[in-house]
């Protein structure tokens, strides 16, 4: 009993250093472990900002792309969205959530993916762009060649139908101008004269068009008054109607003909002087004589 009791101390000691040592141990694993989970904090923080960071650049990159393409720009916005509602998430989610952290970065890694295929789309939609747009400058190029032509073309048809307007007009070979007396006596004298004449001889004509024709004769006395009989006798000129002094209407068949107007003179009509008188046909003057009256 004695030798029990002498062996307490002892024992009590022995128990004393093994929770001493325990104390330790269990304390210096708290501290490790405490070290390796803030390293672990630390670390899975740092790929939190760095999968931040990551997204900014990549919502960076996905603003950049632009197309003209209506779908194309829709996916885009799309995809911009997602990385904007992806972005706000991360400065909300724990650092201690590795598993939704690694889901962020399978997210990440997946639109990056899809972010080389839009650059693929768009590159092509932008070399099909090109393409027609080439293909347009052509195409403007051709219909700008085919209206050159046809103005040419309408051109060259204006000046052939103006040529063979040209030709087509009538042309007197001689033309002169006289007075008659009541009995058809030539006469110079202003008092003797019943009537003015205008004789014309009008060339030979193929091109011309066969069939009646008028001729319509203006005389103008000395003093620039034209001699008429009413207001009303006109006939069509140059987009307007003048006065005429005298017509004649036959036919002409394209050969050489001769004609004669005559204009039947009113009383004291006349006066002394140089009288004009011009010929028109067809809408045209053709042609011009002048004679004098005493």
């Amino acid at each position: 009993m004695k030798k029990m009791f002498e062996n307490t101390p002892r024992t009590t000691l022995v128990v004393g250093a093994v929770g001493t040592l325990l104390v330790i141990l269990f304390a210096t694993l708290f501290f490790v472990n405490r070290s390796r989970m803030s390293e672990v904090l630390e670390v899975m923080t740092e790929e939190r900002n760095n999968l931040a960071i990551e997204y900014e650049s990549l919502y960076s990159d996905y603003d950049s792309l632009k197309s003209n393409n209506d779908e194309m720009n829709q996916r885009l916005e799309q995809q911009r969205d997602r990385i904007a509602m992806l972005m706000e998430e991360i400065k909300t989610v724990k650092a201690t959530n590795a598993y939704r952290i690694r889901e962020l970065q399978k997210e990440l890694t997946t639109m990056r993916t899809v972010m080389r295929s839009f650059v693929r789309q768009i590159d092509s939609l932008n070399q099909r762009n090109m393409a027609l747009a080439e293909e347009n400058k052509n195409m403007r190029s051709q219909v700008g060649r085919m209206r050159r032509s046809v103005s040419e073309l309408s051109q060259t048809n204006e000046d052939l139908s103006r040529k063979v307007e040209i030709a087509s007009r009538l042309e007197t070979r001689s033309i002169a101008g006289s007075a008659l007396t009541q009995r058809n006596k030539p006469t110079q004298k202003c008092s003797q004269a019943a009537k003015l004449c205008v004789s014309l001889t009008v060339a030979r004509n193929k091109t011309a068009q066969v069939g009646m024709r008028t001729f319509y004769l203006r005389i103008t006395r000395p003093d620039g008054q034209l001699l008429m009989h009413s207001a009303d006798d006109t006939f069509a000129f140059e987009n307007t109607r003048i006065n005429f002094s005298a017509s004649r209407t036959i036919e002409y068949g394209g050969e050489e003909m001769t004609t004669v107007i005559y204009y039947d003179v009113d009383s004291g009509e006349l006066m002394a002087g140089s009288y004009e008188a011009e010929v028109f046909a067809d809408g045209d003057v053709i042609g011009r004589t002048s004679f004098r009256l005493n």
